[in-house]
């Protein structure tokens, strides 16, 4: 009797410890259960699936990291299978592979590793500087960032969008598009009448 007490006093102090870990854990733990799938899974995997839906699945993958990037904070391989590769996880290696390729062809960028233990991701810029140009003496114009995002928008929905997904698309990154910005100013009038204009 005495035994069988010792012995459920150990395991629920064990569940309680594991219980009030913190919420890292459960994240190390999703990481640590994800295995790189094999090239055979790969194919195996892609024969499955229409080239239209890895090519939304990889958009989706872009647009995680360039939400991220905004923000300077690194991808976790956990959080990119956990909440946007989901039900694909067996072509994840391809699903990289082609959001690096995008980020080196259309956005200049370069997805590097940061940290191989916990497989964190960033964003570097590609695109070299003209050697002695200053920084300072070529600044960029606020409003090509503008641009860039929504035809990077543009881009991933396959050429076509519709106005709410850009408005809704620009107030994720802060931009409202009711409010006068303070580098952009009227922002629904740069791109509905000068974006436009300038095609």
């Amino acid at each position: 009797m005495t035994q069988r007490k010792r012995m459920s006093n150990t395991q629920s102090s064990s569940q309680s410890k594991r219980a009030s870990g913190p919420a890292a854990t459960q994240e190390e733990e999703d990481d640590q259960t994800f295995t790189q799938p094999s090239t055979t899974q790969v194919q195996r995997g892609l024969e499955k699936l229409t080239p239209a839906q890895v090519d939304q699945k990889t958009a989706e993958v872009v647009q995680f990291f360039l939400v991220k990037d905004q923000k300077k904070i690194p991808v976790r391989r956990a959080d990119l299978v956990k909440h946007v590769v989901k039900e694909y996880r067996n072509i994840y290696p391809e699903i990289m592979k082609r959001a690096a390729r995008i980020f080196d062809q259309v956005f200049g960028l370069k997805m590097i590793e940061i940290d191989a233990k916990n497989h964190m991701y960033i964003l570097i810029n590609k695109l070299e500087t003209v050697e002695g140009a200053s920084p300072i003496a070529n600044p960029t114009n606020p409003k090509m960032g503008l641009l860039f995002v929504i035809l990077s928008v543009i881009f991933m929905k396959g050429g076509v969008v519709g106005e709410n997904l850009i408005w809704k698309t620009l107030k994720n990154l802060k931009v409202d598009v009711g409010e006068r910005h303070e580098e952009f100013g009227d922002v629904k009038k740069v791109v509905t009448d000068e974006f436009v204009r300038q095609r």
